[in-house]
């Protein structure tokens, strides 16, 4: 055994670190001695170190589960500079590239692999683990193995599997930077072995932590504007939805702040561009949901705002402990807006109450995918085309089939597949519902937090079970004063014309169209707009009334305010019988472009409003339009029409005919965006 003098030589020739924390030694110590550890400390504590010096050491691989991309390329960059030969495998690679890291780790050219859960199921890498020379087992972000986790992972539990067939004296570390003390004791349950735990101290006296009570989203951004200027550094905006973080964006934008938008819908290159940018301080902040953070390893961060209450105290701890790793000051802000509507509920706990009742699909999608699965076996979009459900819903049943027993995966021809385990035990939903209480109570907790007068970090270590006793001096329950929001006339008034001026684009552009990216006048959901189609449309209202011509070309004149146009055209309706060739018309009129009825359909469609998911979408419309006269469109700039953009399917399917017709340019433009959509 090394002692730990012989070791800190070895931290500083190969990590230039002087000395490891007495936790971290012992962690390391234990490990090397062939033990099962499972380490509890804050983010910025150095869990990696943990793993990561004694894989140097130790003779073969080191394996580390991980389900964080951004973490695995940052790690693996910084672990090849220091001459430690480390892999990763992954969505983000090519199946060449994960093939190649495999190949590597066989002929002993890898010390530590890194490797997304999710790709266990891969049979190359299901063989390959049979023939490798395993020094030990890492489990990064372990919480996510237990149904009791805030971001339990299905995939994470085949990891158990394979350690349980592992010698018990091969050492193995779970890591988490968070955990309740029930998921702590499920953790260890699963692992066993004679488990270690090691928790640590989960103060971080760095922080300051205020809450913001607010009785509109206006008052929100507003709030932002006013203070994110006196905020020292750069840092992260947590808002609550995909929409919310191009709306934050431009407002702040608008306002003179740099920033940037993110969320886990860009393109793998935006994504990657964005966390660049953020490592580098290009923004002032970034705008984001909860997709961005975890497994980015910048230690200045200096400000972390949520817009909106995350579903747990777990959560909110976790989240704002991506700031301040360098241990400086460093400001945690939660706004809540509390307005209550004509139910008593208030406005901020409706978003988390709805994922959480919405998590688990009902009992009788359930059944649907089981009846489905005894007929035949299917795969992932053949379920999607048959139970008309979206992605997650149905990964959501075949998770909690597989777990159960009830199916399982197979591989037919090279494709896998779910088969039905005849013999099966009734679907059990008893934990569904323990689980769905679990996360209510969680929820509970988090509005207690903010109206609660006692420290806020006591508040939040207490919750995860750290019951230190040290005095604690950092929130606006105690040293620190509270923030209000105070809007102006002016500050109401630019609100206001933001919101008037204020238009979602369609992101349509991709390479097998001349498509450009779009523009609606409005959200279908966020104003009178939806209820205006909604008359003209189901209700026998007549044309679409002025109020959304106006919109429309508001939207028109800033979107497209450099660009001419040959001719416009209009999707041909399905329900909506003349509305979108009489707004098509006016429009044309206005803008003095022609209008074409050129376009129209070459068979019945359903109304897109029908399905739930784009592979149903896509099939609804796929090679349902033409064109009558080809040559009118040859060379042509066409703004292309209609009242509702959803899924995006129908207005892709028309510009892929419209480049195929020789049309040089498509430019969507549509009356309203619908929230949501699909996560395919």
């Amino acid at each position: 055994m090394i002692t730990r003098e012989q070791a800190e030589v070895t931290l500083k020739q190969v990590f230039g670190l002087e000395h490891f924390f007495d936790e971290q030694w012992n962690t390391i110590e234990r490990l090397l001695n062939g033990e099962r550890m499972l380490l509890i400390e804050c983010t910025g504590f150095g869990k990696s170190l943990c793993y990561q010096f004694p894989a140097v050491l130790l003779d073969g691989v080191t394996i580390i589960f991980s389900p964080l991309i951004a973490l695995m390329r940052d790690q693996v960059k910084n672990l090849n500079k220091r001459n430690i030969p480390a892999r990763y495998i992954n969505s983000e690679q090519t199946p060449e590239e994960n093939t190649q890291a495999i190949q590597d780790t066989l002929d002993g050219l890898v010390k530590i692999l890194y490797i997304a859960p999710e790709r266990q199921e891969n049979q190359e890498w299901i063989e390959a683990t049979r023939q490798m020379k395993l020094a030990m087992v890492v489990i990064d972000e372990a919480r996510t193995i237990s149904v009791w986790g805030h971001d339990f992972r299905p995939a994470f539990r085949r990891i158990i599997n394979l350690v349980n067939l592992l010698p018990k004296t091969m050492p193995i570390l779970a890591t988490t930077a968070t955990a309740t003390l029930r998921v702590q004791q499920d953790i260890e349950r699963q692992i066993g072995g004679n488990l270690q735990t090691i928790r640590g101290n989960l103060v971080r006296d760095n922080f300051h932590l205020y809450v913001v009570e607010t009785k509109s989203e206006n008052e929100k951004m507003i709030g932002l504007a006013h203070w994110l200027d006196q905020m020292p550094g750069t840092g992260l905006i947590y808002v609550g939805t995909r929409v919310q973080t191009e709306q934050y964006a431009n407002w702040l934008t608008s306002e003179g702040i740099n920033c940037v938008a993110y969320h886990a819908g860009l393109a793998s290159d935006q994504r990657k561009d964005i966390e660049t940018g953020l490592m580098d301080n290009r923004w002032k902040c970034v705008i984001s949901t909860n997709a961005l953070g975890m497994g980015i390893d910048k230690p200045d961060i200096r400000f972390i705002i949520h817009t909106q209450i995350p579903a747990s105290p777990i959560h909110y701890y976790q989240e704002i402990g991506r700031a301040g790793r360098d241990g400086k000051p460093t400001t945690a802000l939660l706004f809540y807006n509390s307005a209550t509507d004509a139910k008593g509920v208030e406005e901020d706990y409706k978003l988390p109450l709805s994922f959480i009742t919405s998590a688990r699909p009902s009992i009788d999608k359930y059944r649907k995918v089981i009846e489905l699965l005894q007929e035949e076996p299917l795969g992932l979009f053949d379920l999607m085309r048959k139970t008309n459900l979206k992605q997650t819903p149905v990964n959501t049943i075949k998770a909690d089939l597989i777990e159960q027993n009830i199916i399982k995966e197979v591989i037919y021809s090279g494709h896998k597949k779910y088969e039905y385990q005849f013999g099966a035990n009734d679907l059990n939903t008893e934990n569904f519902e323990a689980l769905r209480a679990a996360k209510l109570k969680d929820l509970d907790k988090m509005v207690e937090y903010v109206y609660s007068k006692a420290p806020r970090m006591k508040f939040l270590c207490e919750f995860l079970g750290d019951f230190n006793l040290d005095y604690y001096k950092n929130c606006d329950n105690t040293t620190l004063k509270k923030l209000h929001i105070n809007m102006s006339k002016d500050d109401l008034q630019r609100i206001t014309l933001f919101w008037e001026n204020y238009f979602p684009i369609l992101s349509v552009e991709n390479s097998k169209s001349n498509l450009i990216n779009g523009v609606a006048g409005a959200y279908y959901g966020t104003s009178n707009v939806g209820n205006l189609i909604h008359r003209s449309k189901y209700e026998g209202g007549g044309d679409f009334p002025d109020f959304l011509q106006e919109i429309t070309l508001r939207a028109f004149r800033k979107h497209y305010a450099n660009k001419e146009f040959d001719l416009i055209l209009y999707v041909p309706p399905t329900v909506s019988g003349e509305l979108v060739r009489n707004f098509a018309y006016k429009v044309g009129n206005a803008l003095k472009i022609p209008v074409s009825d050129l376009l129209i359909k070459t068979h019945e469609t359903e109304a897109q409003k029908v399905f739930q998911n784009n592979v149903l979408k896509k099939d609804n419309v796929i090679d349902s339009f033409t064109i009558t006269e080809p040559d009118l469109i040859q060379g042509k700039r066409i703004l292309l029409i209609d009242d509702i953009y959803d899924s995006g399917a129908t207005i892709k399917e028309i510009g892929k005919l419209l480049t195929k017709m020789e049309a040089v340019e498509i430019a969507p433009l549509v009356i309203a965006k619908t929230i949501g959509g699909d996560d395919i």
